[in-house]
């Protein structure tokens, strides 16, 4: 395919996941299933929070802000996998495309900002309890999620506008089933390297960044815990922030084992199956993490239920 002007190019074509015929009822029936979870757990927990007076605290806030980001994320790349393959179509209007990558950008970021938000509250409940009220105030606590989506908002345009750099294509077909920066740099017929440099900092800073706040809050935490006298002080201590570290396995540990597949495979079709891990998985995983190790949310899902039924 000859080289393309940026400005004559009106869309993309997403290879998806797989090309054969006999899978798309498969990935269909999966994927379908697995957004309607996501979405309708995530509300759950939303709901559960907002209707329940008993969860009007800091930890609660930022899960319910958590959710809503996952329901974000998830709709950003698989309602459009879903209509893909129900149509057979694969195009993607550049502007589309690029409107896609900044919502999954943005809804990526924000996660991220809001696990190290949660970690610095659990950080503060175990390590300064006497002063956890007055430090965790709902003024602060709006603010750190103002800030996050901030961030996430300046970090979703950075790497637009690294995107928006490139003036010429030598394919429009994406290996992949949703925008992704990094290939569209990889379809670039011009020299990307200072793009990639540009991207990469700034993907190390929003991933290092949160990732370091995450570790000094639990490294506190931990020499808290170690301090209290007796067992059964050690485990109610660690058990009140057991789900938030699982979740923050789940979503460093999918993401990083994506990063890892496709530094080590040739293949971006294994990367873009990689991907399903943490775009598709993990948003989908989460309010079950926390239901069914918080006997808070329990109560509250449970009286939620009740009252509908």
């Amino acid at each position: 395919m000859e080289p393309q002007n940026l400005t004559s190019v009106s869309e993309f074509f997403l290879l998806g996941l797989s090309e054969d015929p006999g899978l798309q009822p498969v990935l269909l029936g999966m994927f379908l299933s697995t957004y309607m979870v996501t979405v309708l757990g995530n509300l759950l927990i939303i709901l559960a929070v907002s209707c329940d007076s008993h969860l009007h605290t800091p930890m609660y806030f930022f899960l319910s802000s958590l959710s809503l980001a996952d329901i974000g994320f998830t709709s950003t790349t698989v309602p459009k996998l879903i209509a893909d393959i129900q149509t057979h179509s694969r195009v993607i209007a550049y502007a589309g495309c690029l409107t896609q990558m900044s919502f999954f950008m943005l809804f990526g970021c924000l996660d991220s900002l809001l696990l190290t938000a949660m970690a610095y509250d659990r950080f503060v409940a175990i390590c300064h309890p006497l002063h956890y009220r007055i430090i965790m105030n709902p003024r602060l606590c709006g603010l750190l999620v103002l800030v996050s989506i901030s961030i996430s908002l300046l970090v979703s345009q950075l790497h637009n506008s690294v995107v928006l750099q490139v003036t010429y294509f030598k394919n429009v077909e994406i290996a992949h089933f949703f925008c992704d920066p990094s290939q569209l740099l990889n379809l670039a017929c011009s020299d990307t390297f200072t793009n990639n440099i540009v991207m990469y900092i700034v993907g190390a800073m929003s991933g290092f960044l949160p990732i370091s706040g995450i570790l000094f809050s639990y490294s506190k935490i931990v020499s808290s815990i170690l301090r209290v006298p007796s067992s059964s002080g050690k485990y109610k201590a660690f058990s009140t922030c057991g789900s938030h570290l699982s979740v923050v396995c789940l979503f460093y540990g999918t993401g990083l084992g994506v990063y890892l597949s496709s530094a080590v495979s040739s293949s971006p079709r294994k990367g873009a199956v990689a991907s399903v891990a943490y775009t598709v998985v993990t948003p989908m995983l989460n309010p079950f993490i926390y239901s069914l190790r918080n006997r808070d949310i329990k109560r509250a899902l449970w009286r939620l239920l009740s009252t509908a039924a």
